[in-house]
């Protein structure tokens, strides 16, 4: 792996506070590979034998049953997935696979739980990494459960205005058929809820959502802290996924 990634990776909460002398063991152990979009990096059911960190690209987080598949997390640079899995020995929830050229750097799982073991830090910053994954997985699931289709569109673009410093004009960081699947539902769902939110401040050109009336917006969103998190401003969505 490259020696600037370093610094990058030690920003990271679950690395930030671990003794110097165990992340550079850790780094050691690392392996850096570049993939072309649309790889299959991992697939549930099967060993977590790595963690995943992501440095370059997007990668999508996904599951599967019978005949049908969802989104579940989208992974942007510079953030790790799937660490519930490595700490745990246990088999992956999710599949992952590039969106775009993407560059990741992947920690054997048995080198991070002896350094679990090892290092008091490492073991903090690590519970620490599960409990924010584990209430944001919840916020997450009381967005589905308690908002309409419409009103979790309304909430995400309301979120990412603020994540943009209230902007009333941004373009959507994904595809649709992906941000569609990651609101819980599908495609022409999503379509017909941004057409029902013209006459509450929302319009939309091809990828762009320009937000005509922010009041209005916010009264079908209706931000929680107790679903959105203690501000609209808490990351890329679905960020708290990568634990499971």
């Amino acid at each position: 792996m490259r020696e600037e990634d370093k610094p990058e990776i030690r920003k990271l909460l679950l690395f930030r506070t671990m003794s110097p002398e165990n992340f550079e063991r850790l780094m050691q152990a690392a392996y850096a590979h570049s993939f072309p979009a649309q790889l299959e990096l991992i697939r549930q059911g099967e060993p977590a034998d790595f963690l995943h960190i992501v440095m370059e690209g997007t990668v999508e987080l996904f599951s599967g049953w019978r005949d049908r598949e969802t989104a579940m997390a989208v992974v942007r640079p510079v953030s790790t997935f799937i660490l519930a899995a490595c700490i745990k020995d246990a088999p992956y929830l999710m599949s992952a696979r590039t969106v775009e050229k993407s560059r990741i750097i992947m920690i054997p799982s048995k080198d991070l739980r002896a350094t679990f073991r090892l290092d008091p830090e490492f073991a903090v910053s690590t519970i620490t990494e599960l409990a924010n994954c584990y209430r944001s997985v919840v916020r997450h699931a009381k967005g589905l459960k308690l908002r309409t289709s419409r009103e979790r569109v309304a909430a995400y673009i309301y979120r990412q205005s603020s994540i943009a410093g209230n902007a009333v004009s941004f373009v959507l960081p994904m595809e649709k058929r992906l941000l569609a699947s990651l609101l819980g539902m599908t495609p022409e769902n999503f379509s017909r809820a941004i057409k029902s939110l013209q006459s509450d401040g929302v319009a939309m050109d091809g990828m762009r959502i320009i937000i005509t009336n922010m009041k209005l917006l916010e009264a079908v969103a209706g931000p929680d802290a107790l679903i959105d998190g203690p501000d609209t401003n808490a990351g890329h969505f679905g960020s708290g996924l990568t634990g499971p």
